[in-house]
């Protein structure tokens, strides 16, 4: 038992490294895809002076506490959220292993559930969800289905995507027809097809729901503070990111909830 014992822990401890690595180059996604830059080339470097960024002062959190948090050339301070998003990305990589234990299911959805980080982020910052992570993703998504021993039939992950795409195509249309405004971009129908081809036809109803609850509570706080008022542009990515989540987490059924009508739609 105490052995037992002793191995989980260690493997959660790898599992949280890894993560911790991934929060690293999610960091340098978060910051070059929305400004249309390469991941790959140059290589890391202090987004203030330009200096790069050698590989011992690269590793994940530890160096931002030894450096105190500044460029290790210019002096000038680095943002907090680089290390909260390798805490973050840690983190999610540990509930990953906890649904999916060490098998290709926890590398397939944390990579999932990274890339939904990484898009909520953008989201938040920018106000747009980068097509290489919400159709890059639906593509790779899909292609998942086609594995033996999958986890998502091939209908039914064709059916998730084009039914995630269509549902917020279709608000979107309305609300402009009605508005004449914008208001939910094609960013977030492409993100919903993605989740969908992910985790199937049958998610979508949850996801949409927590989300769509989680955003109306944290959008009505927002909604006081900002200036614009009711047109304050909320971003929804981050609100269905979570959605999938709750749903991801409920479905392997390590948590039992009882969610009336939503246990007989997810079918536990």
């Amino acid at each position: 038992m105490e052995l037992r014992a002793g191995m989980d822990i260690f493997f959660y401890a790898v599992v949280f490294v890894f993560g911790l690595a991934v929060g690293s180059f999610l960091n340098v996604v978060i910051w070059r895809w929305p400004r249309k830059e390469s991941i790959i080339q140059p290589g890391s470097h202090c987004p203030k002076c330009g200096s790069p960024i050698a590989w011992y002062d690269n590793i994940p959190v530890l160096n931002f506490i030894l450096l105190k948090g500044k460029c290790r050339h210019c002096k000038e301070k680095i943002s907090f959220r680089y290390p909260l998003i390798e805490l973050l990305a840690g983190l999610l990589s540990v509930l990953a292993f906890w649904l999916f234990d060490f098998s290709r299911w926890y590398f397939i959805y944390y990579a999932f559930l990274a890339s939904l980080f990484a898009a909520s982020i953008i989201d938040i910052e920018h106000r747009l969800i980068p097509d290489e992570i919400s159709v890059g993703g639906m593509v790779v998504g899909i292609g998942l289905s086609f594995l033996p021993e999958r986890r998502i039939p091939v209908f039914d992950s064709l059916l998730g995507a084009i039914a995630g795409f269509l549902i917020l195509f279709i608000v979107a249309e309305l609300y402009y027809l009605i508005t004449r405004r914008e208001g939910m971009g094609l960013g977030d129908a492409k993100l919903l097809a993605m989740i969908g081809a992910f985790l199937g036809l049958r998610s979508l109803p949850l996801v949409i729901f927590a989300g769509s609850m989680l955003g109306t509570i944290i959008g009505i706080f927002f909604l006081f503070l900002s200036k614009e008022g009711r047109f304050y542009k909320i971003p929804f990515g981050p609100f269905l990111s979570v959605g999938s989540l709750v749903y991801l987490v409920i479905s392997t059924g390590n948590i039992r909830v009882q969610l009336g009508a939503f246990n007989w739609i997810l079918g536990i």
